[in-house]
This record gives structure tokens, sequence and C-alpha cells, in this order.
């Protein structure tokens, strides 16, 4: 369970323009957090920020873009219909043991299961086991009562009362007392031998108690305000810090803190350790602002509403609960479900029609989730979804882009950010044309290259999308104008890549054209002022990666699903390049799809499996997988990690998920039934009379065990079998942990 905390989120400001934000004329700052140098990389311990001293600015296509400040407080938005309520205090939550039993189990307050279920005694054995208990009891008391047995049981009786109380009435107490103490004890011995409370449990429906013995031992709850104490933080008086830990308690005690807060000052403190000269600047911000010390650069401490439970200690969201039924394992029956950067590293691929709660019931918590990571300086989140989609207010991001809506304050860089332009080539390649069936994408990034690399060298930055459409539609004003400039610059060497251009122009297999038709596809009137490399916008970057980020990007699906599919794909592509060339990977950073379909090419997929050692992670969410391409199908189930299929998936696709989830052994009994034939004419005459009565013959049964290999889930059941509100998910960590396919309830959001 999560600590709500006071709503002061920070998103996408407005200047006081008077709503209308207009496109600012001049060049704008493009430092939206502190520079790198102000939150120095730690190897041994991811950094957070300690409120260091100005440092200078970080070059602009490594820094993010900046945050208009806002004109006044937003209005907090409705919380979602099934968003979950005030959770305890916070000295509560931190105080209750989280004990971690597997990928995927939610371990805040986790109480372990046994491996394998105990064995269960059929309900007929147990009334037959009780009822002959009973009647052993009863004779037995019967032969002591009348004396069959002797009188040995009445020598206690005699032994305890005095000669003086004979005939009297405290003789008579004595002795029916005794005779009541002799009857419980005999009913309590033959009751636990007949399994009396088994049996009334079974009948009465209470949940039956563990008879096993777990493997694993729940830590002890540690006493409020004892030295182990989290609230009290042990680890800052054990540093010879007791005014700060004082300072820090207070702010808990006193409910002024939340679990952002805790969670983005132990990591600062965490931090310090690794690097000490960061003490003093740690110290002086937690007496001046208490739990407001090492904010986010944004100033939020909290997002404005939360739609999903989590556990900020360690790092989950809550996605529901796994079935009880027999489909999953025994350990895991009944137990809460979570997901979290370690098997979020590992990427997930979730499978389900429209309605089936992709949106609601994963992308946004799992979202949320990050954005609060985010606050606290440990992750980096980029949702992508096409405009409209519900995956939090504004004020819960910090750049928000909209593309093709003139009133949005952030533009995308179409180059992620490089200055090389082989390598910006190389990602606009694999948007424009790495769904084209049959063109060579290294083809197609040769010829970009050819253009871009001349455009740059001549005008210092790489071309516009009208400008790059002129030049692969061969517009002579646009070629002889870069020619003349290169010549007058004597730039000899990008003279001869144009003339390597024209000369594979128009030959077989030259990407050009159909380059041309996808960047015309961006250079409409709705995205006019978009993608600008003059300088004049604000454009967001994927390299940014390095800072603690919240990033919604609006695609216009409705009106440019071609666009929106091309932009798609290269945000993946440079999200793949930039996470990989990260040199400070102490942030997990994310890129989340609500519709990631037709964004998928070969070059991406094969960048999936580098994102587990990168500390990154992808969420793709698809419709059907129908939307990949047929040779891609299989690769995608291989490269991602996490698997996931919403109730209502085709046959089809769960044909793939059948093979990706394989088989299993499991114990198959087969049961024979065999019509006896009597020989005796007694036994003949019984026979006859009890097929008479029940109208079946006399049969025996056979019984034959054998171990099976069957699919874990086959495509009929996936198909079928996942009731409404359902979803199969297999896990995978980065440590290389495994969880088996589970059928889980989910937890949705309004």
């Amino acid at each position: 369970m999560d600590t709500e905390g006071t709503p002061q989120g920070t998103g996408e400001r407005r200047p006081p323009h008077g709503g209308q934000v207009p496109r600012p004329a001049g060049p704008p700052p493009v430092s939206a957090v502190p520079p790198v140098s102000a939150v120095p990389p730690v190897s041994a311990v991811p950094p957070a920020p300690v409120a260091p001293p100005a440092a200078p600015p970080a070059p602009p296509s490594a820094a993010p873009p900046a945050v208009v400040p806002a004109q006044s407080a937003p209005v907090p938005p409705p919380k979602p219909a099934r968003a979950p309520g005030a959770g305890p205090s916070l000295g509560d939550w931190l105080r209750t043991p989280r004990v971690p039993d597997g990928p995927g189990t939610w371990a805040y307050g986790h109480r372990p299961r046994p491996a394998e279920e105990p064995e269960r005694t059929p309900t007929r054995q147990l009334v037959s086991g009780a009822l002959i208990a009973l009647l052993a009891g009863l004779l037995l008391w019967s032969l002591l009562w009348n004396g069959y047995l002797g009188g040995f049981w009445l020598w206690p009786l005699y032994m305890f009362t005095p000669d003086s109380w004979a005939g009297t009435m405290p003789s008579v107490v004595a002795a029916y007392v005794w005779y009541g103490l002799v009857g419980l004890t005999l009913a309590v011995g033959f009751g636990r031998l007949g399994r009396w409370p088994e049996l009334a449990r079974r009948v009465l429906g209470s949940r039956p108690v563990k008879a096993v013995t777990t493997v694993h031992t729940a830590p002890e709850r540690p006493e409020p305000g004892g030295p182990e104490d989290p609230a009290g933080w042990p680890q800052l008086r054990q540093a010879g810090l007791p005014d700060l830990a004082d300072r820090l308690a207070d702010e808990v005690a006193s409910g002024r803190m939340n679990d952002v807060d805790f969670t983005r000052i132990r990591r600062a403190w965490d931090s310090v350790r690794a690097d000490p000269s960061r003490a003093v600047a740690f110290a002086a911000a937690v007496r001046d602002k208490g739990a407001a010390a090492c904010l986010h650069p944004s100033g939020a401490r909290d997002l404005p509403v939360r739609a999903a439970r989590h556990d900020l200690l360690a790092r989950q969201v809550l996605l529901g609960t796994v079935d009880p039924g027999e489909r999953n394992p025994y350990a895991r029956r009944g137990t809460r479900l979570a997901l979290d950067p370690s098997v979020l590293g590992t990427s997930l691929l979730a499978v389900g029609p429209s309605g089936a709660g992709k949106t609601d019931r994963l992308v946004r918590p799992v979202v949320e989730s990050l954005a609060l990571q985010a606050l606290a300086g440990q992750a980096a989140v980029i949702a992508v979804a096409s405009a409209g989609t519900r995956l939090g207010p504004d004020d819960g991001f910090d750049v928000v882009v909209r593309v093709g809506d003139p009133d949005s304050v952030y533009d995308l860089d179409l180059y992620g950010g490089t200055t090389d332009p082989d390598e910006a080539a190389t990602l606009l390649a694999e948007a424009f044309v790495g769904d084209v069936p049959g063109l060579e994408v290294r083809r197609a990034a040769t010829a970009l290259a050819q253009l871009l690399g001349p455009f740059r060298t001549a005008y210092g930055r790489f071309p516009a999308v009208p400008e790059l459409r002129e030049l692969l539609d061969r517009v002579p004003g646009a070629l002889d104008g870069l020619r003349a400039d290169l010549d007058a610059a004597g730039q000899h060497v990008m003279l001869r890549e144009l003339a390597a251009r024209d000369r594979q122009h128009g030959t077989h297999g030259d990407p050009g054209p159909a380059l041309a038709d996808r960047v015309a596809l961006l250079d409409r009137p709705a995205f006019a002022g978009f993608f600008d490399t003059t300088g004049q916008g604000r454009p967001f970057s994927l390299r940014t990666l390095e800072h603690p980020l919240r990033v919604r990007i609006d695609l216009p699906e409705r009106g440019h699903a071609d666009a929106s599919r091309i932009l798609a794909r290269l945000l993946l592509a440079q999200f793949n390049a930039s996470a990989a060339a990260r040199t400070d990977r102490s942030l997990f950073a994310f890129l989340a799809f609500d519709d990631a379909s037709h964004t998928l090419t070969p070059q991406t997929v094969r960048g999936l499996q580098r994102l587990r050692s990168a500390h990154a992670g992808v969420l793709l969410a698809l419709r059907t997988l129908d939307d990949v391409p047929e040779a891609l199908r299989t690769p995608l189930l291989g490269a991602v990690g996490c698997r996931m299929a919403f109730s209502g998936v085709t046959t089809w696709d769960g044909k793939r998920f059948a093979e990706a989830w394989g088989t299993e052994w499991v114990e198959a009994r087969d049961v024979t039934h065999r019509t006896v034939f009597a020989d005796q004419p007694l036994t003949r005459a019984v026979h006859a009379f009890r097929k008479l009565v029940t109208g079946k013959a006399v049969t025996t049964d056979a019984v034959t065990v054998r171990q099976v290999e069957r699919e874990r889930w086959s495509a009929s059941d996936l198909a079928h079998a996942v009731p409404p509100g359902h979803a199969v998910l297999s896990l995978t960590s980065v440590q290389g942990e495994r969880a088996a396919p589970l059928l889980v309830r989910l937890a949705g959001t309004g």
C-alpha cells in the first residue's frame, strides 16, 4: 500500500500570455533540470540531487528542454473511479516488512506460501473417519462409566479429595468435575484422531489452516522508536548525524513527509556515502528544508493523483492478484503481483484487444510508478500515446509534447540530439523505411547521410523537414545552393558526398523516392513549426535520459496515422541508441508505448535485447500480433523477458504465446472403469439388485498415473479460458529469475 502525499505536481507550464502559448522568437534556455555537473554520477551508488552549488550549463545536445514557469497553481485533477484510498501512515508503511519471493511478488507485507499444496483428504474419508472416532470414543466412555475397565480412572479423584468429603455436596461437585475432565480429554483425543476440526472447516467453508511449514521466514517488524526503526533514520545516527536524524524523524512523525520524500532523501544519502564531498550540501539542505530537501528539479513532491498502489521502498506498482485456481502454481495462488525495474528491465510485451484494459490496468500504472521514481531521482520515463489517451494529468509530467498541436510548449527533436550525420541518418532511415519490405535500411541510411553531412557542414545544423524533402526530391535550387556554399567553404569532401548521391539517384533500388514519400508525411501544414532545427523552439531530445525526467509525447494518431507511426519508430530507435550510449546509467530509463502497432523493425527488435545491460526497458502494447511483421513475431517474443496476454486474444496470437511459454511435465491420471462379472449366484443377485437400485452396473476403477509433457497455456485456453479483467503474465528479471505464466486478476483504474 502507498502513502498518499499532498499533491504538488508540476508539468507543462503556461507562460503569462492569456492562455495561448506562442512559440518563442529567440533561442530559449535548454536546461530543465540542474546540469549534469551539478548532479555528478557515482559509479558505486546512484546519485541524487543534493542541492549543490551552481555549475555551468551542459551542452544543448545533452541538456533537457526548459520548463516554462507556471502562472498559477493548477487545479488538482479528479481521482479515477477506482483509485486506491488512503494508505497507512508513513511510519507504519516503513515498518511493514518487505519479503522478496520471486519476480513479480508484491513484497509489502507478503507472507510466503509453501511450494507444494498439502495433501487434501477427500470429504467422504473425513466423514467416515470422524464417525469411527466418535463411536470409538463413546465406546471407551461407556466401558469406563460402567466399570468394565476397572476403576483406575477414578484414582486421581480419590487421591485429591479428603475423606471428610464423603457423602457431602463438595464430593459430588468434585466427582462431576472429574467426569467432565475425563470426557473432555476423550473428546479432544478422539477429535484429533478423527480430524473433527478439519471436517468442521470443510463443512462450514472456512479458510483452512496451512499445516505445512513455509521455507521463508518473514522478517520481524521493527519496534516504533527502536534502534532499527526506519522512521527514525538509523543510518544517519550510525554515521554520527543525530541532529539530521531527529529533524527527519520529526518530519515523519508530524506527517509532513511522504513516501516520495523518504525515498528521495534516502537516495541522496546513499550518494553522500559514495561521495563524501556532498555531505555538507546534504546536511545544509536537510536542516533548512526538512522533508523538502533534495527536491526534484520541478519542485514536485508527489503526483497530482495516483491511480494505482505503489511501494516506493521496493520500487513496485501493484498490478493485480494471482488467481487462486489450479492453473497457477500453489506458491503463487492468491498472492499479489507487482512490477518493478528488475523485471521491466527485460522489457514487456502486452497483447490484447481494444477494451481489454491495456491502458488503464497496465500502461498507466507502470508510467505512474516510474514517474514517482523520477521524483525520487531514480528513473526517467517517456510515455508515448495518441492524443487524448488517459495516462495522467499534464501536471504529472515535466515535459508534454503534443505533436501537431500549435499550442504545444515543446517540440520534438527529429535528430535525437545527435551531431553525427551518420548516426542521425541511421535513426531516420530506421523510422522512415524500416517497415518497407525489400528496402535495405542500410542503403537508405547512406543516402540520407550523403545529404545530412553536407548540409550540416554548410549551415551548422541539420535540415528541417521541408529542407530535407527538397533535397530528397532533387529540387534544383536547394541542391545548387548547397553546392555553392560548400564550394565557397572549400569543403570538397562533402561535395564528393553530394556527387555520390547524384550518381545513385534513379538507379535500381535507389531509396531516395521512398524516403521522399515518407518525409512528405511530416511536411504537412499540421506540423508547421514542429521539428525545428534553427534553435527557435524548445525541442525535447532523448539525449536527456541521464536526467530524472517525466515526459509524455502525444501523437496525432487520428488525423495523421502514418506520420504517427513514423514518429513512433523514430522514438524507439532513438531510445535504443540513447539508452545504450549513456555514460551514467544510474537512472532506470523506460519508454512506454500505449500502442506499438507498426512500430517495430528488425533493428529495433535486436536493440531491445541490449537494453537489459543498459539499465533500461520498453513496454509495448499491441492489439494483436498481426500489427507486427510476420518475420518479427517470433524474434519479438524472444527478445522481451515479460509477456502478457489479455483476455480476448485470438487463437492465432495465443499460439505464439503458447510456443514462447513452452511445455511442462504434469502428472496425468487415467481412470478405467471395468464391469465386474460375478460367478457365485448370491453375488450375481446382489449385483442385479444394486443395478436395479442405482441404474448402473457394478464396476471397478483402474487408475494409471503417468508423467506427460503439456503446454503451460494452450492457444485455445488463452483465447477462451481467460476471464474478462484477467491476463496471463510471465516475468523474467534482469538477473535471470523466471516466473511461470500466471493467471492474474488485474486491478484497474477509472
